[in-house]
């Protein structure tokens, strides 16, 4: 491109560049007058300020009177070399920013590094040209005038974001006294009241000397008033009555409206029951005196609920549900009364036969699912089989776990058909697996205590086996110590005619029972599952094998095999392998998963 037709876009450039370039302070040091006066008139012509020093110490004090933009710095000077007067200036905090050009005779290479270790930004060697000396010292000038926009920019910034920032606290803490106060009021809403119920609870769980109640007001017949005056006065009547309450009330207790006409109260740190009945009755007596509004003169009471903090609770949810409760009872013994929760209330029988009704809708239209734990041979470490496993796809609260309601089925005697179903859907799978396996595998059914006093359970097995068309060697059935011992008579013939059918028997939980080794022997069991509680005790230490090393002497004389339950370490299962155990089961190698999911394990061949 010509010179005589420059580019549009960089003569913007030069223009803004001579802009940042205007007035700009450099300092030239050199010991030979005639270099000093070339420069000096060079750059003074191109607009700059030029300050001159001959030595190295002139130098120093030239740039510490008024520091400059840019220093144009010779190296061999008698007093002080550049080096030494660079070294200098970059160690001085205020002068260490400043660019440091050297101009110099010595162009070897160790030197040119030697001033750019030191913090030298360019180098020019002699005797220098004009044009490359303006060149790089606009170069240099524009980069500081650069950096400065950008520090000055930066500074800016940090400075919106300081203001940004208080106003943004600002605003949070505006929102936070909305999340946690009731705008009415001005007490603590249900938010901030949920929150320190829930701290006070922490607290009780960690300090069993600390106590608290809970204490649930309503106001009775407030929507009367509200439907007769207006709602306007309605809600100064609560405004009203907030401040006798807050005169009942400690420093260190919580008052809160709820909603509504409904106020909450968390009395911290008490030593019994009868303290907060005492607050309670305070309260019934404060309102005793008629609030005057609006020229009227209105009678208000609260019915109380109390509950005392309890070792049982693990929500804040519940001690106010139970508050609630409580608060009824009160309202519906005459309202203007408190009323203390107590267990014996009818709830836990009404929970108990809504879960009843929801097990008889589970069992008609199946909602149960069955989940698969792998059993581990701990002498090669692959799959030898399944135990089967009950869960609870329940419609409304989801995957239930069968310690939340195999008792309850135990009970009422649903267990039967829950374990009917179970035992059904575990044949049928594993008789699909076993087609697609090649190694033989086994499926691990439990069967509850009532199941054992069926008398049709033999058919029952009989029908299940003829429908799958599964060998009845591929099933082992697991009784606890406890049930096996319940009839002992029955039991015996029970399980005789199971083993005459080719099923095998496994005592679960072994070790935490009460059978004798006598009674042991009398019953046709091949296998005994160690209970997970003697499996996590072990921590690589022989005092930590308790009974496990006797139950497996026990297994070894009576000819029978034995699953240990609850593995979870590499420790442990080492130790188990040490003791020779024969199979094992655990987290360790898989938690129960679904049918799916099982498959999918098995399809990997995984070997522990």
């Amino acid at each position: 491109m010509s010179r005589n037709n420059p580019d549009l876009s960089s003569t913007t450039v030069n223009f803004e560049q001579a802009e940042l370039l205007l007035s700009k302070d450099i300092v030239i040091v050199d010991d030979t007058v005639e270099n000093l006066r070339v420069l000096s008139n060079m750059l003074s012509d191109e607009g700059y300020k030029v300050r001159k020093a001959t030595g190295g110490i002139m130098a120093l004090k030239v740039v510490a009177s008024l520091a400059p933009d840019l220093i144009l710095l010779d190296i061999m000077m008698p007093d002080l070399s550049g080096f030494e007067v660079c070294q200098q200036l970059k160690n001085n905090p205020t002068t260490a920013s400043i660019p440091v050009i050297f101009l110099s005779a010595l162009d070897d290479t160790s030197s040119k590094v030697k001033g750019f270790q030191l913090g030298a930004v360019d180098y020019i060697s002699k005797p220098f040209q004009i044009d490359e000396v303006l060149v790089r010292v606009r170069n240099q000038l524009t980069l500081r005038a650069a950096q400065q926009k950008i520090s000055q920019l930066n500074a800016q910034l940090e400075a919106q974001v300081q203001e940004r920032t208080k106003q943004l606290m600002g605003a949070n803490s505006r929102l936070l006294e909305m999340a946690h106060y009731d705008s009415l009021t001005g007490l603590a809403n249900r938010n901030m009241f949920m929150e320190l119920l829930e701290e006070a609870l922490h607290r009780s769980k960690i300090d069993s000397a600390f106590k608290f109640a809970v204490l649930f007001l309503d106001c009775d017949r407030f929507k009367v008033i509200n439907d007769s005056l207006g709602h306007l006065l309605g809600d100064q009547l609560l405004q009203e009555m907030s401040h006798p309450l807050r005169g009942v009330v400690r420093h260190n207790d919580t008052l809160a409206r709820l909603g509504g006409d409904e106020f909450a109260i968390i009395l911290a740190d008490i030593p019994d029951l009868n303290a907060s009945i005492h607050v309670a009755e305070r309260i019934l007596e404060s309102l005793k005196q008629p609030f005057y509004l609006n020229d009227y003169d209105i009678h208000m009471t609260v019915s109380i609920g109390i509950v005392l903090s309890s070792s049982h609770y693990e929500k804040p949810e519940q001690l106010l549900r139970d508050a609630d409760i409580a608060m009824y009872r009160a309202k519906k013994s005459g309202r203007g009364q408190y009323q203390v929760f107590s267990s014996e209330m009818h709830q836990d029988a009404h929970k108990l036969l809504e879960l009843e009704t929801d097990l008889h809708r589970a069992i008609a239209q199946e909602e149960f699912t069955v989940h698969y734990q792998p059993i581990i041979n701990l002498n090669t470490g692959k799959i030898a089989g399944f135990e089967a496993l009950v869960r609870w796809l329940h419609p409304k609260r989801g995957l239930i776990p069968p310690g939340a309601f195999l008792p309850v089925a135990e009970e009422t005697g649903l267990i039967c058909s829950i374990g009917s179903w179970v035992m059904r859907q575990a044949c049928h799978q594993i008789y699909q697996w076993q087609q697609q396996q090649s190694e033989p595998l086994r499926i691990y059914i439990n069967l509850a205590a009532q199941q054992l006093i069926k008398t049709n359970l033999i058919d029952e097995i009989d029908q299940i086996l003829a429908e799958t068309q599964l060998k009845p060697e591929s099933i082992k059935l697991e009784i606890t110590e406890s049930s096996m011992i319940q009839n002992l008579a029955s039991t015996r013939r029970l399980l005789k005619q199971l083993c005459d059918r080719g099923i095998d028997l496994s005592i679960d939980d072994f070790g935490t029972g009460y059978s004798s080794l006598g009674q042991l022997q009398s019953f046709p069991v091949q296998t005994l599952k160690i209970d997970r509680s003697f499996i996590q005790r072990l921590d690589g230490t022989t005092q930590s094998l308790g009974l496990i090393p006797i139950i497996l002497s026990i297994a070894k004389v009576t000819n029978m095999d034995v699953v240990a339950e609850g593995i979870e370490t590499q420790q442990q299962l080492d130790q188990l392998r040490q003791l020779e155990t024969n199979f094992g089961q655990g987290f360790f190698f898989s938690k129960p998963i679904d049918a799916d999911s099982a498959t999918q394990l098995m399809a990997q061949n995984p070997q522990w």
